[in-house]
């Protein structure tokens, strides 16, 4: 019984591990691969020259890479700090003012990006920074801040702060309170969150396209094109490139949940 019970946990998994793998096999592959025609399983030839176009500074899928990661780095640090102090300041509101707070912070979450976008494409547009890096870069912050912000407000929703009146009461000033006390108690939110803001940016698309106005190059816009180019080598390569960050983010934290250990005393 145990065993006819489990023969379609076991499929079922088989299922959804050959779902995830073949997907990114069949990635790896083309963008190795040249030659591949039908019926062949497999490419005829493998070769390493869509990859060799990374270390090529001058090439536009190199380019495209290091703009993605300005952004995404740009983001995760700016939106990690924001949410930081306005996750503090809503969870130190109560009644409807925190509603409220969290409401805001909610708004560019649930508003569909490319909604978001055409707003902040008109203001943007406005202030003179269409096809600029720093207006980029703003609309990345907008939906990350969100994140964050929702993030931080639930770290300080169950926050001791009797740490920072006890420091007070000791003589520490407000900026000693901050760096020496609230951040060292909260440098693995810090690093959580600037890890979601890179990961909002990284794989952002309408923002980049309607506010850098094809001016500001990242990589998902790049493998939009070679998609439509038909150049699926390279498609393929850009590709993988935008899973390397979530997958490596996500075994991450399947290894910091490993190590957790929960007390019962």
């Amino acid at each position: 019984m145990n065993a006819s019970r489990s023969l379609p946990r076991v499929g079922l998994a088989v299922v959804v591990v050959a779902a995830t793998l073949l997907p990114l096999a069949f990635l790896v592959a083309l963008s190795l691969g040249s030659e591949w025609f039908y019926p062949g399983l497999l490419p005829r030839q493998w070769t390493g020259a869509n990859w060799d176009l990374l270390g090529r500074g001058g090439t536009k899928m190199a380019g495209s890479l290091w703009m993605s990661v300005a952004l995404a780095v740009g983001t995760g640090v700016i939106s990690s700090i924001g949410g930081l102090f306005a996750g503090r300041e809503i969870a130190r509101l109560d009644g409807s003012r925190r509603r409220i707070g969290v409401a805001l912070a909610f708004l560019p979450v649930v508003v569909p990006p490319l909604a978001l976008s055409i707003g902040l494409q008109y203001s943007l547009l406005r202030l003179g920074f269409g096809g600029r890096f720093a207006g980029v870069l703003f609309a990345h912050i907008v939906p990350a801040l969100g994140y964050t912000t929702l993030f931080f407000t639930g770290i300080f929703a169950v926050f001791d702060w009797r740490v920072e009146d006890e420091a007070r009461s000791l003589g520490a000033s407000a900026r000693d309170v901050i760096l020496r006390v609230m951040l060292p108690l909260l440098h693995r939110p810090l690093v959580e969150a600037f890890a979601l803001g890179f990961l909002v940016s990284w794989a952002q698309v309408p923002s980049t396209l309607l506010i850098g106005q094809g001016l500001v190059n990242t990589l998902p816009l790049e493998l939009m094109s070679y998609v439509s180019a038909g150049q699926d080598n390279l498609a393929a390569t850009a590709g993988l490139i935008l899973t390397i960050p979530p997958l490596a983010l996500l075994g991450a934290a399947g290894l910091a949940v490993r190590r957790l250990r929960v007390v019962v005393p």
